[in-house]
């Protein structure tokens, strides 16, 4: 290794306004997108028989688009907490994994210190956190300014949301919000890519989730890829001379 990379890699980690200021402005250009799928979810939870201010509220505590969808599904009476728990964790398990991509950023930082960021990251941020550590960043204000003006911008657009569900009527699959984020994820993926290496545990991570798509319950397959796409990642790595 270079001296030059030596010494980014062992920067001292710390948190300042400026990296924060550096976060939410590499954030901007997916506000819209954020607000539309804001705005649906607050719509859907109106629709599922949610007060207005518990659809919020639930936005501001979970902070998990796809799982908060998911829940929607199961919002029955008597609620059936075990399987709203297991699709709940079915869908955000992925995050443990992106957690431990960032390990050699925040690794270093005491537990506590590490909540925050972790709450916030979601896989937009997540995404470009990635990016900004490979360029040198070492400002753990980049990742928490962009977490907080995507949780500020995920409540307002849920209240929004919940607020015109009376006055609007939004066709969910006909605005296909949902693709909107897929979408933005495989660019995001394509940026990140290092090489040949990478292509083995996507196609792998891809190809278990369409498998278990088809044969697991609901949701499954987003762990089952996270999982098998990590494990191959982590053995072709390890095979590399």
């Amino acid at each position: 290794m270079a001296d030059g990379q030596a010494d980014v890699a062992e920067a001292p980690v710390c948190l300042t306004g400026a990296g924060m200021l550096r976060g939410a402005k590499d954030m901007l250009f997916a506000l819209v997108s954020v607000v539309l799928f804001a705005m649906a979810f607050g719509v859907a939870a109106r629709g599922a028989g949610l007060d207005g201010w518990a659809t919020v509220l639930m936005s501001g505590v979970a902070f998990a688009g796809a799982s908060q969808f998911a829940a929607l599904e199961l919002m029955t009476s008597p609620v059936p907490w075990i399987p709203l728990l297991a699709v709940v964790f079915a869908v955000n398990a992925r995050h443990i994994l992106m957690g431990a991509a960032l390990c050699p950023w925040f690794g270093r930082l005491p537990f506590a210190q590490r909540l925050l960021p972790a709450y916030l990251m979601t896989d937009i941020n997540w995404a470009q956190a990635i990016q900004a550590y490979d360029r040198g960043e070492r400002d753990l204000g980049h990742l928490v300014g962009s977490g907080l003006l995507l949780w500020v911008t995920w409540l307002a657009g849920t209240g929004l949301g919940a607020a015109l569900v009376d006055a609007v009527t939004i066709d969910l699959e006909r605005l296909a919000i949902d693709l909107v984020f897929l979408l933005f994820f495989v660019c995001m993926l394509t940026g990140l890519r290092r090489g040949r290496s990478d292509d083995v545990a996507w196609l792998v991570a891809g190809g278990t989730a369409l498998l278990a798509w088809h044969v697991l319950p609901a949701h499954w397959h987003v762990l089952a890829g996270a999982v098998a796409g990590g494990v191959a990642g982590l053995v072709h790595h390890e095979r590399r001379p």
